[in-house]
Order: C-alpha cells, then structure tokens, then sequence
C-alpha cells in the first residue's frame, strides 16, 4: 500500500536536493531505525540496579547462573539483535529525575521471537508484563505502582487501559491535568500486531479504528507524567521517520520447507473462502482492509466495545487527532463494532491467533470445535515450542485453573471462559475437510 503521507512534499525536497523518493523513503527508514533502536522517549522508570535484582521477587533461593536467559524467560523477553547494554528488547538505559536508571520502549509489546531468533516488529507472544513491571519497581525500593492488570494472561496486554489512563491526566493540547476520571475496561486482552503489516494497511489496530498513516497515534506512549507536552510534540519529526522504518520491516519467510503441489490445493481453497477478508497474495495481491461485523466474525465483542464514548471524544479533541491527512482533514479516531481482518503475510510467525490471542495454531483458527477452553504453554520460542504441523504454538490442555496457583503462574493458563478471552468465532474453516484444512494451512506458510 502507498505511503500517503507528505508525498507532495518529499517529492518536491527529492527534486531540490538531488533525491528520489524512494532514496528520500529509504534514508527516512534508516533514521528511523536508528531513532527507534538507539533513543530512550521515556524518562527511567525503574533503578539502574533493578534488572540485576529482579530475581529476589521470584522466590528461589539464590540469583541463577545464566542469569540473562532466567530474565528473559521469566518475563518472556527476547534477545535485542541491535546492541543494548546486555539487556534484552523492550528494556534499555535512560535518564531519569534520579540520574541513570531503566525504562521500557515499543520492543517490550513490538518486539518478539520465533524459533529461538529475534524480530523488531514481531508481536511478543511471551511477554507477561504485570510480573515485569511489578517486579522491578519493587526491585528499585519502590511500591507496587499497579493499580489494575497490565496483562492478564502472558503474551497480551491491557494497552486499551494504558492509553485512557495516561490520555485522562492531559488536556487537548497534552497539558498535565487533574484526571477526570475517564472510564475503561482492563479486561481487553490486546494481542499485539506484526508491524509489517501496517505497509498494507489503511487503518490499524485491531478494530481498524485509526488511520494507518497517522504518526502522532503511534507516539501515545510517551505520555507519562515526566513528558512535557513541548517535549511530546518536538518528537513528531522523528517518528515520521520511525513510521517510514516500520513501513520498511517485511516478514520472516517460513524455513521449512513447503509442499508445493499441496499449497497450490490450498490457495484455491484460500482463495474461494479467505480472501474476501484477508485478501489476496502475490505480486497481483489486493488487500480489501475490511472490518469484519461483530455478528459475523462472532469473536470476543470486548475489544470492539470496550472504549466508552468520553475516551474516544476526548482523543478526539487532543493533539493526538489534529493532525491533517494529505485530504486536509484530521485523523479522528472511532471504534467501529467489529474487527479489522489482518492481512496474512508472515501469519506462520504469528502465533497464537484472534484479536486476544486465544486460539495457539492456525489448524485451531480453521477447525473452531477442537479449540482447547483452557491451555497452557512453555512460552519458549525455540524449535522445539513451535507445532510445524498446526502451525503455531505446542500447548498443553487444562482442565481446571489451580487456585493456588501465584499470579505470575495463573497469567501463563489461558482460560477461555474469562471476560475478554473467548476463542469462539471464526468459524469460515470449519467446512473444510481434514485434507483441505491441511492444504490451506501449506499454502499460508508461504505468504
């Protein structure tokens, strides 16, 4: 999909100094990348000491020995394959009001793995964040600072109760301010989106509710209280040029290798039931950018519901929504009741599956009567986690959720029957035959 954003402008700047747009497109994606992998935008959350001491809120007698792999796994994080000081995405070194400390960037939710190897702009699908930032406040001597859930269940967040939360203490033009106590959900369990697949969209995020070229709703997060709103707004430069690096990711092809005259059955069957939704793939691919109805997607309503009308109207009059499209109109955000039908490129990689994560393979996604209610994971990424004949995540059936159980291990139960988590839905697969089912899941392996 084209970048439609300030097309005119760099077109005219290529011309003035010698550049093409494409060249001009590519430079704005190198500094983005840059900006993205080497910036804090957030004042340190957390001690400069926390990371090495988080292992005390674990209850194990003594600090494990490889001690960076026991981090990462316990918070299900990855390594970064950029330097980082030794810390894993998601996690780097910044100034805070103290000095030097630790805060958390978009590689904590946007930066994931599939077998064993690292990818900006993968979703994490092992993250479990409430542990995490629960862990290194007290870890820095500080209280527990969570009010509500930051995530439910591991490899999703509540990022819908974040954005209201921090957007409540600001005013239209961002000015810190009494809260006034805008209502919200923290039940939503978001999954979050591959990044690449934003180049072919017109809308983003799960229910398709805001404009895919809008760079300043990608810059939400930095509106912790330590933000000026001066601060906030200079930024704006820099994530046009973080929203051109994203534009550039392309997925991982799947390495295994491909039964071809299988796939060919399945992009048939793809084709005549799929397509419609998530549209079409090759080099005369078409993607329809279609919101699916509630009543005919018939998943989870939670997420397509759960931003109250006060939240979305004062978006609506922030700094967030003024900003013009190439149309000369602003970017306003709405909540359509329903969800956006992704685009499927890299789907191998992208596991587990619907808006809230709670269906682990693709052959579960197509077949909705053998989706398990309650399962469990290792939440490893490595080969040995990955089911390379359902395409996605091994998992491991539970009857029942262990009451005593601690919050850190109920988070790794996914447990249908709670709000905001049902797997049903979805149901288009279910006509298709075991063979069939087998074709198309050949087929997606290759987009």
């Amino acid at each position: 999909m084209r970048n439609r954003w300030g097309i005119g402008i760099l077109l005219l700047c290529g011309v003035a100094v010698g550049f093409t747009h494409g060249e001009e497109s590519r430079d704005a994606a190198a500094r983005g990348r840059d900006a993205l992998l080497t910036r804090s935008y957030t004042p340190a959350l957390w001690a400069l000491n926390a990371y090495d001491d988080a292992w005390k809120q674990w209850d194990i007698p003594e600090k494990p020995g490889d001690y960076a792999r026991a981090f990462r796994e316990h918070y299900g994080l990855h390594v970064a394959p950029y330097p980082n000081d030794g810390l894993p995405m998601g996690i780097r070194q910044a100034q805070g009001l103290l000095g030097k400390g630790l805060a958390s960037d978009c590689l904590l939710c946007h930066g994931g793995s599939i077998l064993g190897k690292s990818y900006v702009g993968l979703g994490n699908s092992a993250l479990d964040m409430h542990s995490l930032y629960d862990d290194l406040a007290r870890a820095s001597g500080l209280p527990s600072r969570l009010t509500y859930p930051y995530s439910n269940v591991r490899g999703t967040t509540e990022a819908g109760a974040f954005a209201v939360t921090l957007l409540d203490y600001r005013d239209a033009q961002l000015n810190l301010r009494v809260p006034v106590k805008l209502p919200f959900r923290t039940d939503l369990c978001e999954d979050p989106p591959a990044w690449w697949l934003l180049k072919r969209k017109k809308t983003m995020y799960l229910d398709g509710g805001s404009n895919a070229r809008a760079v300043r709703s990608i810059m939400q997060f930095m509106l912790t209280p330590l933000n000026t709103a001066e601060h906030i707004k200079k930024q704006e430069p820099v994530f046009r040029d973080v929203q051109a690096f994203i534009l550039s990711i392309e997925p991982p092809k799947y390495p295994f290798p491909i039964e071809e005259s299988l796939a060919a059955q399945g992009k048939v069957l793809f084709e005549q039931t799929c397509a419609r939704c998530h549209g079409t793939y090759g080099p005369n691919g078409a993607y329809p950018n279609k919101i699916v109805p509630l009543e005919e997607i018939g998943t989870d309503p939670t997420r397509a519901t759960g931003f109250s009308a006060e939240s979305l109207a004062h978006y609506n009059q922030t700094w967030f929504a003024q900003e013009l499209g190439p149309d000369g109109k602003p970017y306003l955000a709405e909540h359509p009741a329903g969800y956006q039908a992704p685009p499927l490129d890299g789907v191998w990689a992208t596991a587990p599956y619907l808006h809230n994560a709670s269906v682990p393979t693709i052959y579960h996604v197509l077949n909705s009567k053998t989706r398990p209610q309650r399962f469990t994971r290792s939440y490893r990424t490595d080969e040995t986690a990955y089911d390379l004949e359902k395409l996605g995540w091994k998992f491991t059936a539970v009857e029942r959720v262990d009451a005593n159980l601690s919050d850190h291990e109920r988070r790794k139960v996914y447990d249908t029957t709670q709000p905001g988590r049902g797997n049903r839905g979805h149901t288009f697969g279910d006509k298709f035959s075991e063979a069939e089912r087998k074709a198309v899941i050949e087929y997606l392996k290759s987009l």
